[in-house]
């Protein structure tokens, strides 16, 4: 039975830590939340965990691994916690807001050699997998270019906001790495422009709501990314990728799969209200992945040199668009 930790109780911590504790090869031993409520007392309950705070996780020699769910600022202090302990982690994105923290971060753990895991959980969704898979087995041919939506059912407020690090880092750096994760090769250029044209309050906490995003892959091939803080019909998030032979198109899950037809026309339902449960699958898979990993040495899908070449397309979308010209990517790029 391998024993685990997770770090921070609030949306995405809540959904790890269920998860976690619904495996049958894992006892979910500690939440660590400075924050105290009872919804995260329910939460331990739940899953039959202590509360506890970071120093009874690092120095119990019982923890196999340990999940970073926990706020931003706090990820990097605890990726290095569990480099220096022998912990294998899995980490929600992104590293940090600093990309400098970001590198270092990535390098330290790497040298450590644990087992990492980064939380970019569309890699693990059946629907992504599957256009994956026909990619790379050749069924489709070879891809061409790539068009992907992702809109919000509505902004985010402002609190958020400022504490996100922006569009780019928190919302379309998951596009960033199913770019590269499709095209299966790094990114050369980025142009972006983005404005805020939907709710101000965005605007006066200096981000946009709104953007388009144009990547050129080493090969020269190209991604085509529309983001946005709101769609008026729920949550959106779609891809096409064309290839050689066929065209591939991951759509919107609707909340119910049922057309009703009338008189009126044909009527079906909205999509899943947000990424929590558009992605439910995909997180059971995740934690299933990150137990795989800990039990048999298995790779993970999307590791920390993943999380760290998402991020530097993200930082070079956020110089491209405060420059307006195309921001040309190396290995080495820093913005």
């Amino acid at each position: 039975m391998i024993e685990l930790a997770v770090f921070g109780a609030g949306r995405i911590g809540h959904v790890h830590a269920l998860n976690a504790a619904a495996h049958p090869s894992v006892r979910l031993k500690y939440i660590v939340d400075p924050v105290p409520s009872e919804a995260h007392e329910r939460l331990a309950a739940e899953t039959g965990a202590d509360m506890v705070d970071t120093e009874m996780v690092f120095s119990d020699a019982d923890i196999s691994g340990v999940v970073i769910a926990s706020s931003t600022d706090t990820h990097a202090e605890l990726l290095l916690r569990a480099a220096e302990s022998g912990k294998a982690v899995f980490c929600e994105k992104p590293v940090s807001l600093d990309f400098a923290t970001v590198a270092r971060v990535s390098r330290v753990v790497e040298e450590a050699g644990i087992a990492c895991l980064l939380g970019f959980q569309r890699r693990y969704d059946p629907n992504f997998r599957f256009v994956r898979d026909r990619i790379v087995s050749g069924q489709a041919g070879a891809l061409e270019h790539i068009v992907m939506h992702t809109r919000d059912p509505s902004p985010p407020p402002r609190a958020y906001v400022e504490r996100s690090g922006g569009m780019f880092r928190d919302q379309a750096i998951h596009d960033f790495d199913m770019a590269r994760y499709l095209l299966g090769e790094e990114i050369a250029t980025v142009y972006a422009a983005g404005n805020s044209l939907i709710d101000p309050e965005i605007a006066a906490a200096g981000d946009i709501d709104t953007a388009m995003i144009t990547l050129t892959s080493v090969s020269g091939r190209f991604v085509q990314m529309i983001n946005c803080r709101r769609a008026p019909f729920g949550y959106d998030q779609r891809l096409e990728a064309l290839c050689s032979r066929e065209v591939l198109y991951v759509e919107n899950r609707p909340q119910r799969g049922v057309m009703i037809a009338d008189a009126e026309g044909f009527h079906s339902s909205t999509p899943m209200n947000y990424f929590i449960e558009r992605f439910a699958d995909a997180y059971r898979a995740e934690m299933h992945a990150f137990v795989d990993m800990i039990e048999t040495g298995a790779k993970p899908l999307a590791g920390i040199r993943d999380g760290l070449e998402a991020q530097r397309i993200a930082e070079a979308a956020i110089v491209s668009m405060k420059t307006g010209t195309a921001v040309h990517i190396t290995p080495d790029w820093n913005p």
